[in-house]
C-alpha cells in the first residue's frame, strides 16, 4: 500500500514540476526567440538600432512591472490563479506577435508578452519550492531553470528553420509559436492545486493538509510539516503584532482539517504597509539583499545580451547572417547541458560550491570572449587607402576612431572593403567602379571581413553558456524561492523578480550602444562585464550561505544574527503562542 501512495506521489509530483516548468520554457523561448528573429524584423519594419533596443526592452520592462505587481497578485488569489492568468496573457501576447503589420503594434505584442512573462517568471518557481519537499526542492526548483533554457535552444532552432524556409514571413511563425506551449501551461494548470503554504496562510489549513496528503508518502510526514508551517506562520505574525491573546488556539487540531487564518489580529494591512514590515525585519532583510544582489548579478554578467543578440554577436564575430542565426541556436544547447548538470549536482554539492564554481567560469569565459573580438580586429586585412572621406574615421571613445583595417571599415555605416581599400557603397558594391576589379578577383566586403578568430568566439560562447548554466543561471531562481519567511514570500520574491527584470532591462537596452565602436567597442563591453562578475565572486563568497538539505523554516533561521531574536527565544514564542 505504501508503495503505491509512494508512486502515486512520485506521478503527481513529476506532473506539477513539468506543467509549472512550462513557465520557464516561455520564459527562455521569448529570451531566445528574439535573437534569431531581430535580423528579418529589422528588414521587415527596417528598424534602427534603437529601435531594436526597444523591441527587445519592451518586453522587459513589462515583465519588470508585472513582477513588481505579480506579488500581490499572488498574496490575494494564490499561486495556481495567477499563473492561470500570466499563461493566458502570453496567448494573447504571442497570437498578436504573429500579426503584427507595424511597430507599434509589434511593441504592443512584446508588451503583453512580457506581463505574462513576469508573473509567471515569479510564480511557478515560488508554486514548486512550497510543494516540493527539502530533499527535492534544489532539484525540482531547477528543472524550471533547465526547460528555460531549453525554450531558448527551441527558440534558436525555430529561427534557424523559418529563417531557412521562409526570410520575409518566417518571424511571424517564430513569435506566435510560444502560443502553443502557454496554452498546455494553462490546461495543466487547471488540475493542479494550489500551494499548501499560500492555502495555510489564507486560512485554509484543511485544504492545505489536504494537498500535502496528496504530495507527501505519508499521512505523518504531511502532519508534520504541517505543524512546521504553522509554527513558523504563528512566530511571524506574533513578531509583527503583540496581540498574541485575541489569536491564542490559532493552530487547531490538524488532523480535523480545521480551516485557521494566520494573518495578524484581522485588518488587512496595505500593500506599503506590508512591504515596510518585510524591510523592517532583519532576517528578510539580509535574506532580500542576497537575493537581489544574486538577480542583479545574473543579469551583469552578460546573460541576455548573449541570449537576445547571440546571432548579432555572432554576425559583430564576422560570420554571415544565416550562418549566425543557426550558431546561435546550437550553442545555446550548451547552458541546457550546464542545467543538466546543475541538476544532477545541486542536493549533492550544494547551491553555493555550485554558484561560485559557474562563476569563476562565466568570468574566464567573458574575458576569452572579450580578447576574441580583439583579435578579430586587429587581424583583419589593413586599409592601405580610403577612398571617401565617411569612411576614413567615425566616432570613439577608448580608441581614436581612425580606419585601419577591414574590421573598423566595414562598421561604418554605408562603408565596405575591397583590395585594401575602405570605400563607400553597399551590399552590391562601391559606389565608385574603380575600386575594385571583380575581373582579377577582388572581393567586395560589405558587413563580414574574414576571422581567423571567429571559432575562439564560438569556443567561449559555448564555454560561457555551459559555466552559466551550471549554477548562475537555474540557482538565483531557486535560492530567491526558498530563503524567505513564508509572510513574506510572494512581496520578496516579486521584489527580486522584479530586481532580474529591471536589470535585463539596463543590460539589454544598452548592449549594442556600448558594444557600439563609438563607446566601449564589442570588446571593452565584454571586459565590462567580465569585471563584474569578478566582483561578484568576491561579494558572494562572502556572504551566501548553503540550504542544501533544509526545510523552508530552517533556512529562515540561517539570516538571523544575535543581535536579532534567539533561536531559542523564537522556539519559546512559538511554543507559547500555539498552547
Amino acid at each position: 500500500q505504501r508503495r503505491i501512495r509512494s508512486s502515486e506521489v512520485s506521478y503527481r509530483m513529476n506532473y506539477l514540476t513539468c506543467v509549472a516548468a512550462i513557465g520557464g520554457f516561455l520564459f527562455g523561448y521569448d529570451t531566445g526567440v528574439i535573437s534569431g528573429a531581430m535580423p528579418p524584423l529589422k528588414r521587415a519594419f527596417d528598424l534602427t538600432t534603437k529601435q531594436e533596443e526597444v523591441v527587445v526592452s519592451s518586453t522587459i520592462f513589462a515583465a519588470f512591472i508585472a513582477s513588481l505587481w505579480g506579488g500581490s497578485l499572488n498574496n490575494t488569489f494564490g499561486r495556481r490563479i495567477a499563473v492561470l492568468f500570466s499563461a493566458s496573457v502570453f496567448t494573447f501576447g504571442s497570437l498578436m506577435l504573429s500579426i503584427a503589420w507595424n511597430y507599434s503594434s509589434l511593441i504592443f505584442g512584446r508588451v503583453v508578452v512580457g506581463i505574462g512573462i513576469g508573473v509567471a517568471s515569479l510564480t511557478t518557481p515560488m508554486y514548486v519550492a512550497e510543494i516540493a519537499t527539502p530533499s527535492m526542492r534544489g532539484t525540482l526548483v531547477t528543472v524550471n531553470g533547465l526547460l528555460i533554457c531549453f525554450g531558448q535552444f527551441s527558440a534558436g532552432m525555430v529561427d534557424g528553420l523559418f529563417e531557412t524556409f521562409d526570410e520575409n514571413d518566417g518571424w511571424r511563425f517564430m513569435l506566435g509559436l510560444a502560443a502553443i506551449p502557454s496554452v498546455l501551461m494553462f490546461i495543466g494548470f487547471l488540475y493542479l492545486p494550489e500551494s499548501p503554504r499560500w492555502l495555510a496562510m489564507a486560512g485554509k489549513s484543511g485544504e492545505a493538509l489536504d494537498v500535502l496528503r496528496t504530495f507527501r508518502d505519508t499521512d505523518r510526514e504531511a502532519q508534520e510539516e504541517m505543524v512546521e508551517i504553522m509554527d513558523s506562520l504563528a512566530t511571524d505574525v506574533s513578531m509583527e503584532d503583540e496581540d498574541i491573546d485575541s489569536r491564542s488556539g490559532s493552530n487547531v487540531s490538524i488532523e480535523m482539517s480545521g480551516n485557521v487564518g494566520l494573518t495578524g489580529s484581522g485588518t488587512k494591512k496595505s500593500s506599503f504597509s506590508q512591504i515596510f514590515d518585510m524591510l523592517s525585519d532583519a532576517p528578510t532583510r539580509r535574506a532580500l539583499f542576497l537575493g537581489c544582489g544574486l538577480m542583479v548579478l545574473q543579469q551583469l554578467s552578460g546573460i541576455n545580451t548573449v541570449m537576445y543578440y547571440a546571432a548579432s554577436i555572432y554576425e559583430m564575430s564576422q560570420f554571415n547572417e544565416k550562418t549566425a542565426i543557426w550558431l546561435s541556436g546550437f550553442t545555446s544547447l550548451a547552458q541546457v547541458l550546464g542545467v543538466g548538470m546543475s541538476i544532477r549536482l545541486v542536493e549533492r554539492k550544494g547551491r553555493r560550491t555550485l554558484v561560485l564554481t559557474s562563476l569563476f567560469f562565466v568570468t574566464l569565459s567573458l574575458c576569452g570572449l572579450g580578447l576574441s573580438f580583439y583579435l578579430a580586429r586587429i587581424s583583419s586585412s589593413q586599409v592601405e587607402a580610403i577612398n571617401d572621406e565617411q569612411c576614413f574615421s567615425q566616432p570613439a571613445k577608448v580608441w581614436d576612431g581612425v580606419t585601419a583595417n577591414c574590421y573598423d571599415c566595414v562598421q561604418i555605416d554605408g562603408c565596405g572593403f575591397c583590395a585594401g581599400v575602405c570605400a563607400a557603397g553597399n551590399d552590391i558594391g562601391p559606389f565608385d567602379d574603380g575600386v575594385c576589379n571583380f575581373n582579377k578577383g577582388d572581393e567586395w566586403i560589405f558587413g563580414a571581413c574574414e576571422n581567423r578568430y571567429g571559432y575562439m568566439s564560438v569556443f567561449f560562447m559555448v564555454a560561457y553558456l555551459l559555466s552559466f548554466g551550471i549554477g548562475m543561471g537555474p540557482l538565483p531562481w531557486t535560492i530567491n524561492s526558498e530563503i524567505y519567511p513564508l509572510t513574506h514570500r510572494s512581496r520578496a520574491v516579486s521584489l527580486s523578480t522584479a530586481t532580474n527584470w529591471i536589470g535585463n532591462l539596463v543590460v539589454s537596452s544598452t548592449f549594442l550602444t556600448i558594444a557600439s565602436p563609438s563607446i566601449l567597442t564589442t570588446y571593452g563591453a565584454f571586459w565590462l562585464y567580465t569585471a563584474l562578475a569578478f566582483l561578484g565572486w568576491c561579494w558572494l563568497y562572502c556572504v551566501m550561505p548553503e540550504t542544501k538539505g533544509l526545510s523552508l523554516e530552517e533556512i529562515e533561521l540561517l539570516f538571523r544574527k544575535d543581535e536579532d531574536t534567539s533561536v531559542e527565544d523564537l522556539v519559546a514564542e512559538r511554543e507559547t503562542f500555539i498552547t
